[in-house]
């Protein structure tokens, strides 16, 4: 007998979430137990189910009914995925190419301002860009070097500022 589907992701207390993975809920005396995040809907399903079997639920409230004790449920119910480093990884890898793809939109509708009629001339813009980000860079080595030179400074050894000065350093001798 096939599963009974319901709602948007097709089964019983499984909802999609934005990132497209599905997460398994249950209701239980007037709170709402989340049971995990899980890459399919039958993953999601089954964990769903094993629950259900856990509560005594009917079997009409189960996706699968052919699943026949709780003991069958739970061993066909997967773990639920864990967040780990590698998943924080991700994520902020994730988040800084948006931000960079923010950035590049914001510079395309600065450019599309400052040259309104002249679609092809990217380059005065672009090395516009370039222009005072040499100019950051310079101040900043500016300001590295005056604090090297200062014996009162307030910058700590580790400080990453000093880096500027290093880089100043190893780019002259190339």
């Amino acid at each position: 007998m096939p599963p009974r589907r319901r709602g948007a992701s097709g089964f019983r207390g499984v909802r999609v979430r934005p990132s497209g993975r599905f997460t398994a809920e249950i209701r239980a005396g007037g709170f709402r137990l989340t049971l995990g995040t899980y890459n399919t809907p039958e993953l999601a399903a089954r964990a769903y189910d094993a629950a259900a079997w856990r509560f005594r639920r009917p079997g009409r409230d189960m996706n699968f009914p052919d699943v026949e004790s709780l003991e069958e449920a739970e061993f066909l119910a997967p773990p639920p995925c864990l967040v780990d480093d590698e998943d924080h990884r991700r994520h902020r890898q994730v988040q800084r190419r948006i931000a960079i793809a923010e950035r590049d939109e914001q510079l395309m509708r600065q450019w599309r301002a400052q040259f309104p009629n002249d679609v092809d001339n990217t380059d005065a813009f672009f090395a516009n860009l370039r222009a005072q980000r040499r100019s950051n860079r310079r101040h900043r080595r500016a300001v590295a070097a005056f604090e090297l030179e200062n014996r009162n400074t307030t910058w700590t050894e580790n400080d990453p500022r000093w880096d500027d000065i290093w880089t100043e350093t190893t780019s002259d001798d190339e």
